[in-house]
């Protein structure tokens, strides 16, 4: 044992870390190819950690020969995965969560806009930043993109919260400019301005990125979406993220308010706030030229299942939508979403397939929760996937957290029957470990 422990010294593993379980990595895509072919479950396997990224996945037996010397983390019969990456969120209305009734534009008039008046008082900003943080890794999630509020102190708490647990986050200053209490408007200039001195301050630092941030149009006038587009042109490898189709009112609202407009999508577009690191939310109600323009620029959208049916929506396409070849992200839409949980939201994917009349596979719902939220954001060389090279951001899932879902893994013909109870009742206790750049929680 001595023998083992010196050679690991002077080989550099002394900091290594082993995980065991079934790892589940992805090797393409399971839309666009079989699930046998683009996902992998390596039964008995093992995750080797060092420095916080991951640099060896294969059996047990040939990882724990490889590196002596590792802390063992054994996790035999749970799923090891990625991370879940939550790809569109509002960290300012954790507090607010499942909050009762209203159709998307009376909900943020009576829940979302009072609450985010607070978040120009940084005490305030500081505990919600890490209460929420705090839950998403309570539910597996590893990685968010946020929208703050227009207070530039609600940029700075989150992302300081992100860096004192050295989490990858995506965030922006929200602009709004029109349609919102006075309290919560911003201008032309300032939404300008402050984006850019706090995009100067925190993308690139550490684990940080920043994303230009207009709510959406109906609360941003042409000359601050004009201004959002200049800076985004100037800082093309930041995200800008916003919200798209959410509503049929919603649509008819963008409608009256640029009557020139082809269609909601080129409310953005006309004042350069579309393109491939473009990020949008929701879009359930897409015209076919919106589409087409989407697919063309390479830009991503992301499905929101638990906020489109707790808001009342509609049904997002997905399978309409992969097979015209957008990149597809999936999040929980805190706090219009009804749950922290990723699983939950995969879970009300499927049921939102369901009644479109596709039945989503498991990998396909765990691929959207992990490599494809994390393409969406374009990060998927640093995370979302068990794969040689990237961040140790890492969750061990127990298959049989309940009496519930237990009786029915017990009865599971293949992993994949072992793992869909999971995804459809598992909840915070199913996340038996979690691992943010190697460090555990």
């Amino acid at each position: 044992m001595l023998d083992k422990f010196k050679d690991a010294v002077k080989r550099g593993y002394i900091n290594l870390q082993i995980i065991t379980g079934h790892i589940l990595r992805f090797k393409s895509d399971p839309f666009m190819d079989e699930v046998q072919n683009s996902a992998q479950i390596i039964h008995d396997g093992a995750v080797a950690i060092k420095d916080g990224q991951i640099v060896c996945v294969d059996t047990k037996d040939i990882v724990m020969d490889r590196y002596h010397g590792a802390q063992i983390h054994d996790f035999k019969d749970h799923l090891v995965t990625a991370g879940f990456v939550d790809a569109h969120v509002h960290y300012p209305q954790t507090a607010m969560i499942a909050s009762w009734g209203k159709r998307l534009i009376d909900w943020l008039n009576t829940y979302t806009f009072p609450e985010e008046s607070k978040f120009g008082d940084p005490d305030y900003a500081n505990a919600i930043a890490a209460r929420y943080l705090d839950l998403g890794i309570a539910h597996g999630t590893t990685t968010m993109a946020s929208f703050c509020t227009i207070h530039p102190e609600s940029v700075d708490a989150f992302f300081h919260a992100a860096s004192v647990r050295n989490m990858c986050v995506v965030a922006g200053k929200t602009c709004m400019d029109r349609n919102a209490p006075d309290n919560l408007r911003d201008t032309p200039q300032t939404a300008y301005d402050h984006s850019k001195a706090l995009l100067e301050k925190w993308h690139g630092v550490g684990r940080n990125h920043y994303a230009i941030t207009p709510r959406f149009s109906p609360t941003s006038t042409p000359e601050q979406l004009f201004a959002l587009g200049e800076l985004w042109a100037e800082h093309p490898e930041c995200l800008m993220q916003t919200h798209l189709s959410e509503q049929t009112d919603e649509i008819d609202w963008v409608k009256g308010l640029f009557p020139n407009a082809r269609d909601y999508l080129d409310t953005y577009e006309a004042f350069g706030l579309l393109g491939k690191n473009g990020l949008y939310g929701h879009a359930i109600h897409l015209e076919p030229r919106e589409i087409d323009r989407l697919r063309e620029i390479g830009a991503a959208v992301v499905h929101c299942p638990t906020s489109n049916t707790f808001i009342g929506s509609g049904l997002f396409n997905m399978i309409q939508l992969k097979g015209r070849g957008l990149r597809v992200g999936l999040a929980t839409d805190t706090g219009g979403g009804s749950s922290f949980s990723m699983l939950r939201t995969m879970a009300a994917a499927y049921e939102i397939g369901q009644l479109r009349g596709a039945a989503l596979h498991p990998a396909q719902l765990l691929w959207l929760a992990t490599v494809g939220s994390a393409q969406s954001l374009g990060l998927e060389t640093k995370i979302g996937n068990i794969t040689v090279g990237q961040s140790a951001d890492i969750v061990a899932l127990n298959l049989q957290s309940t009496a519930a879902i237990a009786q029915r893994y017990a009865t599971a013909q293949d992993i994949w029957e072992a793992i869909f109870p999971t995804i459809m009742m598992g909840d915070d206790r199913a996340i038996a470990k979690v691992w943010i750049n190697g460090k555990a929680y």
